[in-house]
């Protein structure tokens, strides 16, 4: 089998490219794998004080506990020790209490007030009974006939009331008494009297 001039042409092109590929992929190889030349510097060594042997920590006394650890030295020593790892570990943290974790305000002590309660209720005592409430009622006038007795007007609002002597009106005053110019009622609720004058117009 013959190939034509431009077959031929694109084997060798293509055998070309593929080396440069092979060439290209093996120094990628190599050169990644082979370890830097690393640089040694010489350190000085830093003597070291040895600590006390830790003792257990108390809650409370961290100044010993910032005593007891050993300062590190300013070397990059890669050997363990187990004096440090101790002391860390022996370490206690205590916290304040509080939660870092919830969102929480601090609600202040309700401020007491100077005055005590016995000292409020003998204010109390000494100002007296608060004043019963006033009745409402109007006098209008009233009605007398020959033989019966008085008869008064009466308004709270707008209720009328026509009412004797001895009577309760409102299921809680009692005309006590009625004379020309004013009426005397007596409020049952709160055991008050009181003179309610005549109204004029």
């Amino acid at each position: 089998m013959q190939l034509g001039a431009e077959n031929r042409k694109q084997v060798i092109a293509l055998s070309v490219l593929g080396g440069l590929a092979l060439l290209l992929v093996v120094r990628a190889l190599f050169v990644s794998s082979a370890p830097e030349p690393t640089v040694v510097t010489p350190v000085a060594q830093v003597p070291v004080a040895t600590s006390a042997p830790a003792r257990p920590h108390r809650a409370g006394k961290s100044r010993g506990a910032a005593t007891r650890l050993a300062k590190a030295p300013d070397s990059i020593d890669p050997t363990l020790r187990f004096d440090w790892l101790k002391s860390s570990e022996d370490t206690q943290y205590a916290g304040n209490g509080k939660n870092i974790f919830m969102a929480q305000a601090d609600i202040p002590e309700p401020v007491k007030s100077a005055v005590t309660d016995q000292q409020r209720l003998a204010q109390e005592q000494a100002a007296g009974p608060p004043p019963p409430p006033p009745i409402n009622l109007k006098f209008y006038g009233y009605a007398s006939k020959a033989g019966e007795p008085k008869k008064v007007f009466l308004s709270e609002g707008e209720d009328f009331f026509i009412a004797i002597e001895g009577q309760v009106i409102d299921r809680r005053y009692r005309v006590v008494r009625i004379s020309p110019l004013s009426v005397e009622i007596e409020d049952m609720l709160n055991n008050n009297r009181q003179s309610i004058p005549l109204t004029q117009g």
